[in-house]
């Protein structure tokens, strides 16, 4: 791949489409990354366009397009300038989808370039941007947003003629690891979409990168890291699909970080505002009536008094499921006390007389921190709205294969799992791609139990994902598992 790096990071168009063709040549050589047979997928097109608002390009194109003129189907493009390097891209041809529309359209495409560009950004921007991926590929209707094309000023020409197709782009500064980066994990990709995979003398290689980048798409959360945000932030809400460990991770910080001190709670659909903050509620009497109502503190107003008894150490109110009430409705104007980072302090009057130690008002001291879970899945709940969620600091827990490495599960748990989160990645759409199952699924040691347990484990929550309508769009693949689960 060295002089297709050399010819990106060369200016001007002296010897542009010789260059190319040497350096196309070289990526299939008998000791290069890809085969004989991946160099079928693809044709070279470098023309050489000349005059004042043309653009010049070299695009790795699908060989069953025309040997001139516009093409279409997914591409891997460097654009060249006068001074500079040349613009990366992955571009769909102005022809349209053709032949690529299939894999264009996949959601599993967009989702794998956008985590490429999210991985440059992070370990090559050095706080700017580098790459940018296009929210949806097929959208050719949508051109490059002003605030990339401010950022690459440079290609504002390549941007004025092809912006709407580009849907992936990367650009290269001095650093030619980071171009090696960049333009090995665009063309690995746009081989594996067809089927074909690097030599085996670069498998090793190929899986690193891609497990680099991949980890963009379910990125993993430390107990440290929300333990820093409790601290910092005061109210965190870990959210993610079932099975990804947020009441376990919440009750371990619980119980290790703040050593017990606190309680826990469980949000069900008939928890009310007298339930969490305080109201009316009968109290049993000895006299003929046999009752009165009288004030009775709340789940919170219970943690605000037991945190202000030390405010020296922290005290954590969990909220287990807390989107299985309407926590807007819950809360009232109590949300008026969760602001974490408030320049004055912040009290609430309320409307009985509750007792030692805030009568009828109420503040949150600064040691009391809340921290919920949300499932991502149930589609029954309540949504949490946009006033609530300025509050909490949100969290996403997601499936990671490192804890049936920890766990040390079976083997066949591996392979459920693996084949499960690539149905979901390839074929899920933002909303859905929400519901992949966790690793909780998939931690059984024994090979005999494991499979039981997928039996009655994960097929009845696919078959409800089926039932509900919530995987329609790529039912076909989710049925296919399940008939591959049963026929263990």
């Amino acid at each position: 791949m060295k002089q297709l790096i050399d010819v990106i990071h060369q200016s001007g168009l002296d010897n542009w489409q010789s260059r190319n063709e040497l350096a196309f040549k070289e990526l299939f050589a008998s000791n290069s990354r890809y085969t004989e047979r991946a160099k079928e997928k693809v044709t070279l097109r470098a023309p050489l366009i000349q005059g004042e608002k043309n653009v010049s390009f070299a695009a790795y194109i699908h060989p069953d397009n025309p040997d001139s003129g516009a093409y279409g189907g997914m591409s891997f493009v460097i654009f060249p300038i006068e001074k500079g390097p040349c613009l990366v891209a992955l571009v769909i041809g102005t022809q349209g989808l053709s032949p690529d529309e299939e894999i264009l359209a996949r959601p599993g495409h967009a989702r794998k370039v956008k985590a490429i560009c999210s991985w440059l950004n992070k370990k090559h921007g050095k706080g700017k941007i580098v790459a940018w991926a296009k929210q949806d590929p097929v959208r050719i209707d949508s051109n490059v947003p002003d605030i990339v094309k401010e950022q690459f000023s440079a290609y504002s020409a390549v941007f004025e003629r092809y912006g709407n197709v580009l849907y992936g782009i990367f650009a290269p500064n001095n650093n030619k690891d980071a171009t090696i980066d960049a333009t090995t994990a665009f063309l690995d990709l746009m081989f594996e979409e067809r089927g074909q995979y690097p030599r085996a003398a670069f498998k090793t290689d190929s899986a690193h990168l891609r497990s680099q980048y991949f980890s963009f798409l379910m990125p993993d959360t430390s107990e440290e890291y929300v333990l820093d945000l409790l601290n910092k932030r005061r109210f965190v809400i870990l959210e993610g699909p079932p099975g990804t460990g947020k009441t376990r991770m919440a009750l371990r910080i619980l119980n290790r970080a703040y050593k017990g001190k606190g309680f826990a709670v469980q949000f069900h659909p008939n928890i009310t505002y007298e339930n969490f903050v305080g109201g009316l509620a009968p109290l049993q009497t000895a006299d003929a009536v046999g009752f009165k109502f009288a004030a009775q503190k709340g789940f919170l107003m219970k943690a605000a008094e037991e945190a202000s008894k030390n405010t020296s150490k922290s005290y954590l109110l969990l909220i287990d499921e807390i989107n299985r009430a309407d926590l807007s409705k819950i809360l009232g104007e109590a949300i008026y006390l969760l602001e974490a980072n408030s320049e004055e302090e912040r009290e609430l009057e309320l409307p009985y007389d509750f007792g030692e130690p805030f009568f009828n008002k109420l503040k949150l001291p600064n040691n009391l921190h809340i921290l919920g879970t949300m499932n991502s899945a149930d589609r029954s709940i309540a949504i949490v709205d946009v006033a609530v969620r300025r509050r909490f600091a949100f969290v996403k827990l997601w499936p990671q294969l490192k804890v049936l490495e920890e766990t040390k599960a079976a083997e066949i748990m591996y392979t459920a799992f693996e084949k499960i989160i690539s149905i979901f990645v390839e074929y899920a759409g933002d909303e859905s791609f929400n519901l992949v199952p966790g690793h909780s699924y998939f931690i059984e040691k024994d090979q005999a139990t494991a499979i039981q347990y997928l039996k009655v484990n994960l097929i009845p929550l696919l078959e409800e994902y089926l039932a509900q309508g919530y995987v329609a769009s790529f039912s076909e693949p989710i049925r296919a598992y399940v008939q591959w689960i049963e026929g263990l």
